[in-house]
């Protein structure tokens, strides 16, 4: 009976085994075939050329830059055409759409936060395209839709911010953004009534409003060209007054700057009314504020912060104190006093002294001083008083990202979120008197996030610095270098890359993947030391970091060259971009999304000029030398490439879809693989703000599907 029973399993082996075998056949005939039909568009080669100081650099594809043209259109589809009919052939794609769904369809909101009499907070059934904004009178009052994004658009893709409340909380101003574009319009809505006023400011970007009386301070831009208000550059960021009811053309002209129209301003005004604040910057790093005290009549302004080689904040102030946050003096940010009619710097107070972790963010709400600190990319709160004195760290439930504790100046009690890579946002109550943290709302999920483990490496990039990387897999499965894997990197504009739930990418970790997030240099995770060693002449300490992380990867046995995968966004799309061109031999797949790739004419579009303090200007000389090492679109060989899809959308304003389609075009002309070279290019969508979730579970499915079909391996589903 036992030898029976052995033949009998011996067989069903056998016969599973054979279809294994047969599947995987057939599987590598479809990618062959696959393979042998892509015949990418013909683009044609310009002769345009540049002389940078000498140096003669073709740009062949410059015509792509025009995105309105006929031309550019047409290619565009015949584009489009290759890739979304190389996607429908994946045989798993249907079966990774609906899995990706189903993860993305739990109920979540965010945490509440109080102005004036409501609590305002958003909330997603699961699977709408964009989250509703909610309000209730108090904690207990009943729950009402305040703002429904998904009524003003038939397509999801309109979204909506808060601009500003004013000083009696009893109107809002909002913001509404169409198809991802940075381009927004203020409205102002009665809070009571949900009734909407008539004003409407356009050609509004990177804005708040700034209530004062009757009306309040915002910035807007120029009325751009027709036909190019989404490529040209942005001049001329003027803040105005508006009165509520007037016509926008009547609007008060406040702060400008002719000489300067390249630079962006900001307004703010202090809770209590006294003082008016200009944000002054010349890109993303480094900043000037001048003020105005409002009771005084004057309309001149004084000189607060000075610009623009530090970074200041002003958080709330105390009489004619400001308290602001600042790495002046303090490359891990300090919070400072300063005294309005005195502030020259010498006369500035340390409130919060530095400390060896980052100082990544400040709220002011209950009272007091929410200060959160970033340990190893991990958030740590403390609570102090407005007199700087620490009064606890707050339990923190988990290791992960923190964010909240915002409200009204007498909340007794605060909300905040907590996340990590395999758990969405769980919602706490924070008693700021007793310390006392509570659970609020926890998300039902399809899958147990216990099953999974996340870790934190360090490894030595080439120059010997220990650079830190989260790394992300199921529980129990073999280092034997076979692992399907995910590598993810930014490394710019001081931004950090802490743990961060994504739904999709439970796709890669339920199918035996990992994934890996690289705390590269030029981020801010230690400070702004550690930013500064990643931007302009040391921009490719950046690229050496991932470079080394994923050798550390296959070196260690997580995977292998031919079963890792690379992806990064805007800033990361130019890492993956210059990775995949200086090292192609790591990686079996690459996803430079969104990215900046022609690094000798970023600056011309839109509001590329910002960047010029992060990575240098081909219109300087010694930069100039920097940039074209590490250009992506000028690096590119004539070799075989790894497998290869772009991600860029029409709509993007912030990173034009320029950048994708030069490098796509140039990729594609230097082929000499087998590897699919493409690019997806989404419609009427932007950078990624405000995106419907549609689209997002439409780019994650082709992401995974090209990922896994690429490394020859077969989901589960």
């Amino acid at each position: 009976m036992i030898t029976l029973f052995i033949y009998i399993r011996f067989t069903q082996l056998k016969l599973a085994m054979k279809k294994i075998l047969l599947f995987t056949l057939i599987l590598s005939f479809i990618s062959i075939s696959l393979f042998a039909q892509l015949i990418y568009p013909q683009t044609k080669k310009c002769d345009t050329i540049t002389n940078y100081f000498g140096t003669k650099i073709a740009d062949h594809y410059r015509w792509l830059e025009d995105d309105n043209s006929n031309e550019t259109k047409a290619w565009v589809v015949a584009e489009n055409k290759v890739t979304f009919d190389y996607l429908s052939k994946i045989p798993f794609r249907d079966k990774i759409r609906k899995r990706i769904t189903d993860l993305y369809n739990f109920p979540r909101m965010s945490a509440p936060s109080r102005s004036g009499e409501y609590y305002y907070y958003s909330k997603n059934t699961g699977l709408q395209n964009q989250s509703i904004n909610y309000y209730k009178k108090g904690t207990d009052g009943e729950e009402q839709i305040f703002i429904d994004p998904n009524t003003l658009s038939k397509e999801g893709t309109a979204s909506v911010g808060f601009a500003g409340f004013s000083q009696d909380r009893k109107k809002l101003a909002f913001t509404v953004s169409n198809a991802g574009s940075d381009w927004q319009s203020i409205y102002v809505m009665d809070v009571a009534t949900k009734k909407q006023t008539i004003d409407k400011l356009d050609w509004v970007k990177f804005s708040g409003a700034a209530w004062k009386g009757d009306g309040f301070y915002y910035s807007h831009y120029d009325s751009p060209e027709k036909g190019k208000e989404l490529s040209n550059a942005n001049k001329n960021h003027n803040v105005y007054f508006h009165k509520l009811g007037d016509e926008q053309e009547n609007d008060l002209l406040i702060y400008s700057d002719e000489k300067n129209p390249l630079r962006y301003h900001g307004a703010e005004v202090t809770d209590d009314g006294r003082f008016l604040f200009i944000n002054i910057s010349e890109g993303t790093s480094g900043n000037e504020i001048i003020g105005r005290d409002l009771t005084k009549g004057s309309s001149d302004f004084k000189l607060l912060c000075p610009g623009f080689d530090f970074d200041y904040s002003i958080l709330d102030n105390t009489g004619s104190y400001l308290i602001v946050q600042t790495n002046l003096n303090a490359p891990n940010q300090k919070v400072v006093l300063i005294d309005f009619n005195n502030p020259d710097t010498s006369n500035w107070k340390d409130l919060i002294s530095e400390k060896k972790e980052l100082l990544q963010s400040v709220t002011i709400a209950g009272g007091k001083l929410f200060c959160t600190y970033l340990k190893d990319a991990s958030s740590h709160v403390y609570q102090y008083s407005r007199s700087g004195i620490l009064e606890r760290e707050i339990a923190l439930p988990a290791i992960g990202t923190s964010s909240g504790f915002s409200g009204e100046k007498d909340d007794l009690i605060l909300f905040f979120t907590l996340t990590s890579f395999t758990s969405p946002s769980t919602i706490y109550s924070y008693d700021i008197v007793s310390g006392e943290v509570k659970l609020y709302k926890k998300p039902d999920l399809t899958f147990n996030p216990d099953d999974y483990d996340t870790k934190q490496v360090w490894y030595s990039s080439k120059d010997g610095t220990k650079v830190p990387m989260f790394i992300v897999s199921k529980k129990g499965i073999k280092m034997d270098g076979n692992n399907p894997t995910l590598l993810y990197g930014y490394g710019g504009f001081n931004i950090p890359l802490t743990p961060t739930f994504n739904a999709a990418r439970m796709v890669l970790l339920e199918n035996g993947g990992i994934y890996a997030m690289a705390n590269l240099r030029g981020g801010s995770e230690y400070g702004e030391e550690w930013h500064k060693a990643g931007m302009l002449d040391k921009k490719q300490n950046v690229f050496d970091d991932f470079i080394a992380a994923a050798e550390y990867l296959i070196r260690e046995k997580y995977t292998s060259s031919s079963k890792l995968a690379i992806s990064g966004r805007s800033n990361g799309g130019l890492l993956v971009g210059a990775c995949e061109t200086q090292r192609p031999d790591l990686y079996k797949v690459c996803f430079p999304g969104v990215g900046v790739l022609d690094m000798l004419r970023y600056h011309k579009f839109t509001v590329g000029w910002g960047w010029v303090v992060e990575y240098g200007s081909s219109d300087n000389e010694h930069d100039f030398n920097n940039l074209i090492k590490f250009s992506p679109l000028h690096n590119v060989k004539p070799i075989n490439q790894p497998a290869t899809m772009i991600t860029t959308a029409d709509h993007d304003d912030r990173v034009v879809p320029a950048h994708s389609f030069k490098f796509a075009a140039q990729l594609q002309a230097n082929q000499k693989g087998i590897a699919p070279t493409l690019i997806r290019i989404d419609i009427n969508a932007g950078h990624g703000a405000g995106r419907p979730l549609s689209k997002t579970i439409d780019e994650d499915t082709d992401i995974y599907s090209f990922m896994f079909f690429n490394m020859g391996v077969t989901p589960k589903y």
